[in-house]
């Protein structure tokens, strides 16, 4: 179930309107959405979202194994009491003859009892491995919240883009309807054909489908973002105008690669993973070895059996108990050999993890390397096809170019506006995913890449 919205008033919130004509569009504010910036969502996800909050429990759950290791070094204290009601057949044999008896009585016997293992390294290998499965536990929910991060931040992003996309079919569709009118005019007055209006009627029909396949694609996105922050936002911050991409800190890969093998969240887990198989083959090794204690008991009976009939008994003892294992039908042969091979899998689930995050981490490096010429370079596509549609405009004022080259230039610059909006977001994901890989994300990141939006955008 999701959480309540709650409105988030004042001017930052008034200027977050997006510039779409939602009505038109079919798509409803839905009652209690908001505004949201991208802190306010990873701040809501982190309340909210069920994915996260599982991964809190399985973290609660997986401390507790250092605690369970620790209990088979600890003293253990049992007591036991029984009680019963007895009735017996007695007789005595003697040269007068037979003498029978039938007693009938209350038994009862209560034991405390402290034991204290002295030398037991099934309980060393007990206490090693719950240390290693609650590492791996920790390092498994650090990875567990960087993958938040990935998740909120790409929904987001889709969200956002797929608005962008929405504003930029919109705006389209409205420049082809305007020069559907022109067109009209133009013919109207002679100096125009009925193939122009044709041509632009053809693009305008196009470009309505493509926004309704815009709004539908606006309000699946949402959905997604909802389902992690837990409510309703209709209300996003957009790419900021003044968007930078940053110097790479640190400059090289192979710096990059050493953070990645030291801080790595599976990699580190499975290190710990590793360290728990190799307590498994201690743990099952020691089914030959012998186990010393420490063992104290007090004892309280009442005609515990017929031969204490009538007396009563306290008892305590003080001592050591040695058990030696001799033989248990080969079970602790097949344990220790399964365990072998359990740790041996253990280290290649390691080494392939390693390998999968180098490609991981040398693809994310590239694209957020790269990513700068790349935003560049469409910067100036955009100049330049917004350059190019004016210079149609003109050009078929003064019988150079015709109405279809003014159309294609139009469908030029709002392909490469979208691209360019896209491979912002393209960026800001691989910088996340970078860090990521290199175990190095949290949530301080998700306010550092919150300046690369702005409300009201």
């Amino acid at each position: 179930m999701m959480a309540s919205s709650i409105g988030l008033g004042g001017p930052a919130c008034a200027r977050r309107t997006l510039v779409i004509v939602v009505a038109a569009m079919g798509i409803a504010h839905a009652p209690g959405a908001f505004c949201m910036g991208l802190v306010e969502a990873y701040d809501a996800a982190l309340r909210n979202d069920p994915t996260y909050q599982s991964a809190i429990h399985e973290n609660e759950a997986g401390q507790q194994n250092r605690l369970l290791g620790r209990a088979a070094l600890l003293p253990t204290v049992a007591a036991s009491y029984q009680t019963s009601k007895a009735s017996a057949e007695i007789t005595s044999k003697s040269v007068q003859g037979n003498n029978t008896i039938n007693p009938r009585y209350t038994s009862s016997a209560a034991v405390l009892q402290f034991k204290q293992p002295l030398i037991s390294f099934e309980g060393l290998a007990r206490y090693r491995q719950g240390a290693a499965q609650s590492n791996y536990s920790s390092a498994l929910f650090s990875g567990r919240s960087e993958d938040l991060v990935i998740r909120l931040v790409s929904a987001y992003a889709d969200a956002k883009f797929a608005e962008d996309q929405l504003a930029l079919a919109t705006a389209q569709r409205d420049a082809y309807g305007e020069q559907m009118r022109v067109n009209d005019r133009m013919f109207a007055g002679g100096e125009g054909t009925k193939t122009d209006s044709l041509e632009t009627q053809a693009k305008f029909d196009l470009s309505e489908a493509q926004v309704i396949e815009a709004a539908d694609s606006v309000n699946t996105a949402r959905n997604t973002l909802a389902a992690i922050v837990g409510m309703d936002v209709t209300v996003l911050d957009g790419l900021s105008p003044n968007f930078r991409v940053r110097a790479m800190q640190p400059a090289g890969f192979e710096e990059w690669k050493a953070l990645a093998l030291e801080k790595n969240a599976e990699i580190v887990a499975l290190r710990f993973a590793v360290e728990s198989a190799r307590q498994e083959i201690n743990k099952q090794r020691s089914g030959h070895l012998p186990r010393l204690d420490f063992v104290a008991s007090v004892e309280k009976n009442q005609s515990n059996t017929i031969n204490t009939y009538n007396q009563d008994s306290n008892v305590r003892n003080i001592g050591v108990q040695l058990n030696i294992p001799i033989y248990s039908g080969g079970y602790v042969n097949a344990a220790t050999t399964q365990a072998v091979a359990q740790y041996e899998k253990a280290k290649s689930d390691l080494d392939a993890k390693v390998g999968q995050i180098t490609v991981e981490l040398r693809k994310q490096y590239s694209l957020t390397l790269s990513s700068e010429a790349h935003i560049d370079a469409l910067v100036k596509s955009v100049k330049s096809a917004d350059l190019l549609v004016e210079a149609t405009r003109k050009s078929i004022k003064g019988g150079v170019r015709i109405n279809l080259d003014l159309l294609n230039a139009q469908q030029q610059m709002y392909s490469v506006r979208r691209d360019l909006a896209q491979a912002r977001y393209s960026y800001v994901l691989s910088y996340l995913r970078l860090r990521n890989a290199a175990g190095s994300l949290s949530g301080a990141d998700v306010r550092d890449v919150a300046g690369y939006f702005v409300a009201g955008r």
